[in-house]
């Protein structure tokens, strides 16, 4: 049994992260911001019983002494730093709040680590490489960073950093960048998700058949979150991946479209009609995101097992059970 910590446990890809870590056999920690409950909302994706398993430490990853803390109190085998602010519009409005969330609390983590025998993960992600894939065609690990967002720029600052560190050896790290996932718990403001939590708001009789949309002509390559997470748990388990960076992809492209059209397929609602709305669109878009995945699946074995379908299943009902639970009426209507 390892002994890990989650950074963003409390996010999306966390609960899931957690959930095969306990399937191993090992210890999980979690960090939550503030005492102030949250982490009970994981109940959607972790059973009570295995929350209960978790040990929550709660601190902002922006004050480093509390960081410094945290690890003189505690060793771990392993460290898997998810959280961030990750929304590449909420960038372009905040990219101080994004800096410090992304930079300030990754340079913390990484000061608090060194010289101490603990492996760390870095997710980064595809919009490193902005939107240099319609010219250069497969994204692979060695293409330029030319990142097109603040969010982006953020996360290419510190891929570089934790490579940098791990190479002239003051840290055991390495950097994982997904591309487009989804599944349950992915939030409602982002593609893919925002589409399924208004189609499950339609199938509950909560919102007209009008679906707001943005650019569904650009393409994505879009695997499931837990295939994602997989991913993250082999590259930790292999030690030859210090220093690297890895593509975390699959290989079919759609365009947004696809997806938005295969979740309302899963809907059985007829008649939707789609409507675009400004808000959805990025200042700044990438046209299309395809990578190559090979240095990750030449180390560890990996391919995504989920399928697309099964994917855009589960991400509706997540939604619908999650909007029942708020839903008075709902409960007005069904409680006996």
């Amino acid at each position: 049994m390892s002994k890990y910590l989650i950074t963003g446990i409390t996010g999306f890809a966390g609960p899931h992260l957690a959930n095969l870590l306990i399937e191993e056999g090992h210890e999980v920690h979690g960090i939550v911001r503030t005492a102030n409950g949250r982490e009970l909302d994981l109940v959607d994706i972790i059973k009570l019983e295995d929350l209960s398993k978790i040990k929550f430490h709660y601190l902002d990853l922006k004050h480093f002494y509390g960081v410094k803390k945290l690890f003189d109190n505690e060793e771990y085998d392993g460290v898997f730093h998810l959280a961030a602010q990750s929304h590449p519009p909420t960038s372009f409005k905040d990219p101080v709040l994004t800096w410090e969330e992304n930079v300030t609390s990754t340079v913390n983590l990484i000061t608090a680590l060194e010289g101490k025998n603990t492996r760390f993960m870095f997710c980064s992600t595809s919009e490193v490489y902005g939107d240099t894939c319609k010219d250069v065609g497969l994204l692979k690990v060695d293409t330029p960073l030319i990142p097109s967002n603040p969010y982006g720029t953020s996360k290419a600052a510190m891929d570089m950093y934790v490579r940098e560190r791990s190479m002239n050896g003051y840290l055991d790290g390495f950097v994982t960048r997904a591309f487009s996932h989804t599944g349950p718990r992915r939030g409602k403001i982002f593609s893919i998700s925002s589409d399924a939590y208004q189609i499950a708001n339609m199938m509950l009789g909560n919102q007209d058949l009008v679906l707001n949309i943005g650019n569904l002509e650009t393409e994505r390559v879009v695997i499931d979150v837990r295939d994602c997470v997989n991913a993250y748990y082999k590259l930790m388990l292999n030690p030859d991946s210090k220093s690297k960076a890895f593509n975390v992809c699959g290989d079919e492209v759609h365009k947004m479209q696809h997806y938005t059209d295969l979740l309302i397929e899963k809907s059985g609602l007829k008649d939707v009609k789609q409507e675009i709305y400004k808000p959805y669109y990025r200042p700044i878009d990438i046209q299309v995101q395809i990578g190559d995945s090979k240095e990750l699946k030449d180390m560890t074995g990996w391919k995504p097992q989920i399928s697309l379908e099964q994917t855009m299943d589960d991400l509706l009902q997540y939604w619908v059970n999650k909007l029942k639970v708020t839903d008075i009426d709902f409960w007005k209507k069904n409680i006996v």
